[in-house]
């Protein structure tokens, strides 16, 4: 699926993609590879309440505590990929996240597994800024959109495997569990480290007046920079409370699913994981086609409706084909928010402060990652499993609603200013 002269046609659906550059491709294998052995977070709840024997409010602690612990390591991170290189930092702090990884598959199910994944969760916060802003050096204007488009499905695409894979040695083989994760992981990081060059130096040398104008270097703190750019906060929060309710994908989903399937709950948790990826892999590019003229505030306010949808339908579930609807639903809705909002940063964001704008943005909206747990799980102390999803309901409507009425304030005053 495509565009050609403004009609979509089915001939060669991955044409959207053609004419990237060269190390887009190559990131997109590493994606496909590292994300094909991403076994042990979508299946972390489990590990804790099952495993360990925890329950849902002490797992949601654990995990809450895990995300935070990426926020020290986004905001080091991504200090020093803006100051020492983009490609540097992701190897070193990838190398230390695979090394975490390691001890958990000889340490069984005992507590201290999760300070090892706590100490993984630090060194991914360094990761996520370097490498959105590695890919932002290589990409410009539209491009961009659509080598965003194709990391998000390389990543899913993986994902497609992993889950299945790992709901199997989730019950029979768990110390394979951590030690896939790791190798694929490096396999990921020497591809990278051997093929893609450094892209910091490659951006600095260009020249400011080839660069959109939010894209110009700017001098100063983050801060100063941000304060010209307060839309960026704004969506920023906006974005923390979508966050708050996806992850409720990873977390109260599982646990529903284990109540109404008892022991098959981890491997139809599982196969519904693997739906999701599938949904990407086969809809991504359809998705793009026909939203790429759009602009991402407008895609990522119809991505808010449809994840409302699609959690919202959760409260009525009880027989796996209509989670596997509800699945459908919220993963176009995910598709169009992952492939545009990125963009919408990216745009934003002067090259000398790439990173940093990544992180603050990921550190406000990934707030929503980082405590859905724990409030998942004080929820549930007071309200039914199902109730959550009538919550996230109301909670997706009035977020998109929002971001609705700053998209219309901002066409509004690019209209009085043409004027």
């Amino acid at each position: 699926m495509t565009q050609e002269g403004g009609e979509l046609t089915l001939e060669n659906p991955f044409k959207v993609y053609r004419g990237l550059n060269r190390n887009i491709y190559i990131i997109f294998i590493g994606q496909v590879i590292n994300s094909m052995g991403a076994f042990v977070f979508p299946f972390l709840t489990m590990f804790l309440t099952q495993k360990i024997g925890m329950s849902p409010a002490e797992a949601g602690s654990y995990v809450t505590v895990a995300a935070l612990a990426n926020v020290p390591g986004m905001f080091l991170g991504a200090k020093l990929a803006d100051s020492f290189g983009r490609k540097r930092l992701y190897l070193i702090s990838s190398t230390l996240m695979a090394l975490m990884l390691i001890p958990p598959a000889f340490l069984g199910t005992s507590k201290v597994v999760i300070y090892f994944l706590i100490m993984m969760s630090l060194f991914a916060g360094a990761v996520n800024p370097a490498f959105n802003a590695m890919v932002t050096d290589l990409t410009r204007g539209e491009e961009r959109k659509k080598a965003f488009s194709l990391l998000y499905l390389g990543w899913n695409m993986g994902f497609a495997i992993g889950p299945m894979i790992a709901g199997f040695l989730f019950n029979h083989y768990l110390p394979l569990l951590f030690l896939g994760d790791a190798a694929t992981a490096f396999i990921a990081i020497v591809l990278i480290g051997i093929y893609v060059p450094e892209t910091k130096g490659m951006i600095e040398e260009t020249p400011d007046e080839e660069l959109p104008e939010n894209e110009r270097a700017e001098e100063g703190s983050i801060f100063r920079v941000l304060l010209k750019r307060p839309g960026i906060i704004l969506v920023s929060f906006i974005l923390l409370f979508f966050r708050l309710v996806y992850a409720q994908s990873s977390f109260a989903l599982p646990i529903q699913m284990n109540e109404i399937f008892g022991q098959q709950g981890p491997a139809y948790y599982g196969i519904n994981y693997s739906f999701n990826a599938i949904v990407v892999v086969a809809f991504t590019v359809l998705v793009t086609s026909v939203t790429v003229k759009l602009k991402p505030l407008a895609n990522i306010i119809i991505a808010g409706l449809l994840l409302a949808v699609g959690f919202g339908m959760i409260y009525y579930i009880d027989i796996l084909p209509l989670f596997f609807l509800s699945t459908f639903v919220w993963t176009i809705g995910e598709i169009l928010e992952a492939t545009n909002v990125n963009v919408y940063i990216a745009s934003h964001a002067p090259v000398s402060h790439r990173a940093r704008f990544n992180s603050i943005f990921m550190f406000i909206s990934g707030a929503g990652y980082a405590f859905a747990p724990k409030l998942g799980g004080l929820f549930l102390e007071y309200y039914s499993i199902r109730e959550i999803w009538l919550a996230s309901f109301f909670v997706m409507v009035i977020a998109s609603s929002a971001l609705l009425l700053f998209y219309l304030g901002q066409e509004r005053v690019k209209r009085l200013t043409c004027k």
